[in-house]
């Protein structure tokens, strides 16, 4: 049996999951999809119920897809379905875990590399968060775990764009951007999303792409070069809510969660490398929330994969480096108030 796709689902509070839920639920895409929510779900997602086991909280729903509530743990819940999918009591081709508004993402995603059962029924593909355009920024401020679930995504899809100023949606994004460079950001309206912009983005894939966006590389040397990061230390701040007009683009200064990239034309030291991240995963791991890069590795002629959640963290042997390819290093580390200048020096000192 080929692994199961796993999609978490995350966002604020009345950021739009269950519209954009219901929506892939209903669209006629032939997929049966076992949907698992927690048990802080505000609405039911579909009246239209054929089959209740109300012991075990699974709903069968007429279009084939499965719903049910976490009222233990998930790693039970995920056992339970994967048990009844191999004996043929319920059939399902992928899952969706919809989290709570101020849920903490990182748990959830550990799931699939803690437990072996697991991770040889489920794959993750990736982290989706919704972010709703008109309360984002005060949450932001004011909530870590709003800060935490954009850290964790592979893909931000911006609900409520309707309903503000086009320059409050840019600063949102820029802030967004700054907090997380990986994860591709796109406007929705009321769940009128795609599919392929939902499922199979393998934002969890060794071997996918590293998304980087380049102008915020080219915009980070930029501002490292005339503004000196002012207002880090947060003297102009006197509440986590404050008025923001006067920062301009500078939003990301006062948020904790903050992304850094290190890149290298010098080739890695093995050795060192792992005796640097295992440290700084040991002492960091908490406040890592995504890690990821491509390595050029001496004695390797293939690219080296790399990325964690937290303290876990794996790598992978990518393709061969092309004959006229540039071999360099890119990584990229998002987290709560990590050392910078430790992470880069550090780096640094495992290249040859």
């Amino acid at each position: 049996m080929s692994l199961i796709p796993v999609t978490i689902l995350t966002g604020f509070l009345g950021s739009g999951k269950t519209t954009l839920l219901k929506r892939v639920l209903e669209e006629a895409h032939g997929q049966k999809i076992a949907v698992i929510e927690n048990e802080f779900g505000e609405e039911n997602i579909d009246s239209d119920i054929l089959v209740t086991e109300s012991k075990e909280q699974i709903i069968q729903m007429s279009n084939g897809c499965i719903c049910c509530t976490i009222r233990e743990d998930l790693r039970a819940t995920l056992q339970l379905l994967g048990a009844k999918k191999r004996k043929g009591l319920l059939d399902f081709d992928r899952v969706v875990i919809e989290t709570t508004g101020l849920a903490d993402p990182g748990p959830v995603a550990q799931t699939f590399f803690m437990d072996d059962e697991i991770a040889e029924t489920y794959l993750l593909d990736s982290i989706l968060t919704l972010v709703d355009a008109k309360h984002a920024p005060q949450q932001l401020n004011d909530r870590q775990e709003a800060r935490r679930q954009v850290g964790f995504a592979d893909q931000i899809f911006i609900s409520k764009t309707d309903l503000v100023a086009k320059d409050e949606t840019d600063a949102l994004l820029h802030r967004l951007k700054h907090m997380n460079p990986r994860a591709p950001q796109k406007a929705v309206h009321f769940g009128d999303v795609s599919l392929k912009e939902v499922f199979d983005l393998r934002g969890f894939n060794l071997n996918a792409k590293l998304d980087i966006d380049p102008d915020f590389l080219k915009e980070e040397a930029e501002e490292h070069a005339h503004h000196h990061h002012a207002h880090e230390d947060g003297e102009h701040c006197d509440h986590p809510s404050h008025a923001q007009e006067g920062h301009g683009h500078h939003h990301h200064h006062d948020d904790d969660v903050k992304s850094f990239v290190f890149r290298a034309d010098r080739a890695f030291d093995a050795a060192k490398l792992e005796d640097f991240l295992g440290a700084v995963v040991n002492i960091y791991g908490p406040r890592m929330l995504r890690y990821k890069g491509v390595l050029n590795m001496k004695g390797s002629d293939r690219k080296v994969i790399f990325q964690g959640v937290h303290q876990l963290m794996g790598s992978d042997l990518g393709p061969v480096w092309g004959k006229s390819e540039q071999r360099n290093s890119k990584m990229v580390f998002i987290g709560i108030d990590l050392p910078k200048e430790i992470f880069l020096q550090g780096l640094e000192q495992c290249l040859v």
